[in-house]
């Protein structure tokens, strides 16, 4: 069974930063390097919103709301991805989620879901 487990959140300063992580562990065939991740966020009231995602490549997608603050990263050596936040604002404040499409074998990928980790940004 696969296993997304997210860390790094907490209660920041606006302007701040901070760097979410995100470990993938699962069966000895899973194949994380092929895997295409991403972060997701669900503020109060509102539905789970696309943050950014990366591929097997390392290409890199982000919403609109993080251009240019937020940088998705992958460790495939540590089946790690990150999200580096910087100059953080009130507006961020959310779950964020991590989620994959994850090999488990060279023919079989599952979707996953991380149980979240939440960032609060002060005002």
């Amino acid at each position: 069974q696969v296993q997304l487990v997210e860390s790094g959140g907490g209660l920041v300063q606006p302007g701040n930063s901070l760097r979410l992580s995100c470990v993938a562990s699962g069966p000895s065939t899973m194949i994380f390097p092929i895997s295409d991740m991403g972060w997701y966020r669900q503020a109060p009231g509102k539905q789970r919103e696309l943050v950014a995602t990366i591929n097997y490549a390392g290409t890199t997608t982000y919403a609109d709301s993080g251009k240019g603050r937020f940088t998705i990263s992958r460790d495939d050596a540590k089946n790690t991805v990150y999200l580096q936040m910087n100059n953080l604002e009130p507006e961020d404040t959310a779950v964020y989620y991590c989620s994959g499409d994850v090999a488990v074998n060279l023919l079989q990928r599952v979707t996953v879901w991380g149980q979240g980790t939440l960032v609060t940004g002060s005002s």
